[in-house]
Parts: C-alpha cells; structure tokens; sequence
C-alpha cells in the first residue's frame, strides 16, 4: 500500500489528543482586534475541540498524526 500524503493545512490546523479527539484553536484572533473586547479575546484563546460531524474527515487528512 502506497504512503498518504498529509494534508498540509490541516496539519498546521489540528492536533490530536491521547484519545482520539480533534484539537483545534478558535478563529477571529488574528486582526481587527481593536474592536473585540478584553473578555472576547480571552476566551479565543482557549482551544477547542471539532465537531462531530467533521472528525472523520479531518482524521482522514493527517493520516500520520
């Protein structure tokens, strides 16, 4: 059987934790944050897991993770 290539931006998106869920950071955090409050940003910055309905598309895409 012939080696899957990784998808290469899920690779820098997603990481896997020990029991198989998907790890993921939250979007909006990159610019434009003047206009966010103090409380909005704080709770960007803690991660995420995906949803259901993507896991195992996602899993698909870093075979090797």
């Amino acid at each position: 059987m012939p080696k899957l290539k990784t998808h290469s931006g899920a690779k820098k998106r997603f990481k896997l934790t020990k029991h198989g869920k998907v790890k993921r950071s939250r979007a909006n955090k990159s610019h434009i944050l003047t206009k966010k409050t103090s409380k909005r940003k704080r709770g960007l910055r803690q991660g995420a897991y995906a949803d259901a309905t993507n896991v195992s598309a996602i899993k698909r895409m870093i075979p090797y993770k």
